[in-house]
């Protein structure tokens, strides 16, 4: 048995694990300094889920219908000996396509040919500015551009491909890196998405206004190289793609924002302690952890099941004032 399409009709296929809510960087729109600051309390090592555990929970996520599954975090290489967990994920059964959001900061050749080895698929690298200024500023640890980059170049030797590049664009933070980030990944055979910068939890000080809209994105970026839109590969892809029209590649627009997807919307979430978010802007999960302590599955698988088959979730259809102010689950909680 699998799980039953939830109640509009969107089926359960990916799995989003954060594997820790730790994070190296302190990026202003996601783990602004002054709410995780120094004395921010983060998950106790006793409250985190284990690799086994984590393994367990997708072998049943995998049974009721998932076949991608991508580890995030926080940073989910702070978390120790990860290829581990990816070697235990990729012998499940029916688990297609195995991936990684990662800042690439601890992206070396050497991690990247491990993970590679144990199972991993492909990787997402978050960078929000080429310029190196800009990208110090947003990350807000002084961590430079050029790191970034050997990260990806590490990543492209150890056959991670494609690699796609995730710039969150923010008005009046980084618009102004919009060409020079499409300028630098033209022609590299890796794919930039931008982003729509969204309100996902309550320390970021959202607002409308702070929100450049896809269009213009796309508009930018078309004004100087022009853009023919592209067919997505499947049901639910959540970029909007285009190519380059002189055959300098293809990228990406995410537009939670202005151009909803819910509609369409076939992900989970599960956090490093593992509660089960049927969206990215929920205000509560669903505690999975003490369904371990029983020998059999079928309880986890029923539990499921039910959460998923009741799933009302449409956020970013029904986005307004109000509802951009309620509390949610922080990004750095459940990732991306």
């Amino acid at each position: 048995m699998t799980a039953p399409n939830d109640t509009l009709n969107r089926p359960l296929r990916d799995l989003r694990i954060s594997v820790t809510d730790r994070c190296n960087f302190r990026c202003v729109y996601c783990m602004p300094k002054e709410v995780f600051g120094s004395e921010h309390a983060f998950l106790p090592k006793s409250e985190i889920l284990s690799f086994e555990e984590i393994t367990r929970l997708a072998r049943v996520f995998a049974a009721e219908g998932i076949e991608k599954i991508r580890l995030t975090g926080g940073e989910p290489l702070v978390r120790n000996q990860i290829e581990r967990l990816v070697e235990g994920l990729a012998g499940i059964p029916g688990i297609q396509d195995i991936t990684l959001t990662t800042n690439a900061s601890l992206l070396t050749l050497e991690k990247v040919r491990l993970l590679r080895s144990a199972g991993l698929d492909r990787v997402t690298i978050s960078l929000d500015a080429i310029e190196d200024g800009s990208f110090r500023r947003i990350n807000d640890v002084d961590y430079p551009v050029e790191r970034v980059l050997e990260g990806i170049q590490a990543a492209a030797e150890g056959d991670l491909h494609p690699i796609k590049v995730n710039m969150v664009v923010q008005r009046g933070l980084n618009e102004d890196q919009i060409l020079p980030m499409a300028e630098h990944f033209r022609g590299s055979g890796h794919i930039l998405r931008f982003i729509e910068y969204m309100d996902v939890g309550n320390s970021n000080g959202w607002r409308m206004d702070d929100v450049v809209p896809a269009a213009e994105i796309r508009d930018t970026v078309a004004s100087v190289w022009p853009l023919d839109p592209l067919d997505p590969h499947y049901t639910g892809e959540v970029a909007n793609r285009y190519r380059y029209r002189d055959g300098g590649g293809e990228i990406g627009i995410i537009s939670s924002v202005t151009e909803p997807f819910c509609g369409t919307c076939p992900r989970a979430r599960l956090s490093a302690k593992g509660e089960l978010f049927t969206c990215l802007f929920a205000a509560r999960g669903h505690d999975l952890r003490p369904l371990l302590a029983e020998d059999s599955d079928e309880p986890l698988a029923e539990r499921i099941r039910t959460i998923w088959g009741g799933r009302t979730d449409r956020y970013s259809e029904l986005r307004s004032a109000e509802t951009a102010a309620q509390r949610k689950v922080e990004m750095s909680h459940i990732g991306g």
